[in-house]
C-alpha cells in the first residue's frame, strides 16, 4: 500500500490519466488541424502578399513608362513649341521686311511726287519770270513801227506755212 501514499506514483497516474485523455479526445490531431489551418492561412497570407508586390511592381513599372512617355510628350512639345516659334519669328521678320520694304517705296513715292511738284513749280516761276521779263524787255524796246512790221512778218509767215 505504499504505492498509494508515494505522491510520484500519484503524479505519475495522474500523468498517465492526463495523456490518455488528451489522446482520447484528439488533442494531437486537433491541434495539428488548428496548426495546418493557421498554416494555410499563412500560406494565403503570403500569396496574397506576392501577388500583391507583383502588382505593385507592375503598377511601378506602368507609372515608370508613363513618366518616360510624358517626358517624350514633353520633349515633343517643347520641340514643336521651339519650331513654331521659330517659324512665327521668321515669318514676322519676313512681314518687317515686307513692310520696311512697302514703306520705303510709299517714301520714294512721295519724295518723287514731291520733286516732280517741286520741278513744276520752278519751271512755273521760271515761265512766269521770264514772260514778265519779256513784256518788260517788249515794252521797253517795242515802239509802234516795230510792232506793225512784226504783225506783218507773222501774217505773212503763217500765210505761207497754211498753203
Amino acid at each position: 500500500m505504499e504505492f498509494l501514499y508515494n505522491p510520484v506514483h500519484w503524479v505519475a497516474v495522474a500523468t498517465g490519466l492526463f495523456v490518455a485523455l488528451v489522446l482520447y479526445l484528439k488533442v494531437p490531431a486537433m491541434i495539428a488541424a488548428a496548426l495546418d489551418a493557421r498554416a494555410k492561412v499563412i500560406a494565403g497570407e503570403l500569396d496574397a502578399a506576392r501577388r500583391l508586390a507583383e502588382e505593385a511592381q507592375a503598377l511601378l513599372a506602368a507609372y515608370q513608362r508613363r513618366t518616360a512617355n510624358a517626358q517624350a510628350e514633353i520633349q515633343e512639345i517643347l520641340a514643336h513649341a521651339q519650331a513654331e516659334t521659330h517659324a512665327l519669328a521668321q515669318e514676322m521678320q519676313a512681314v518687317m521686311a515686307a513692310q520696311v520694304e512697302y514703306r520705303g517705296k510709299l517714301a520714294e513715292e512721295k519724295i518723287a511726287r514731291a520733286e516732280a511738284q517741286a520741278v513744276y513749280e520752278v519751271r512755273a516761276m521760271a515761265a512766269e519770270v521770264a514772260i514778265a521779263a519779256a513784256r518788260q524787255l517788249i515794252t521797253a524796246r517795242l515802239t509802234p513801227e516795230k510792232a506793225s512790221a512784226l504783225v506783218a512778218q507773222g501774217i505773212k509767215d503763217v500765210g505761207e506755212k497754211l498753203h
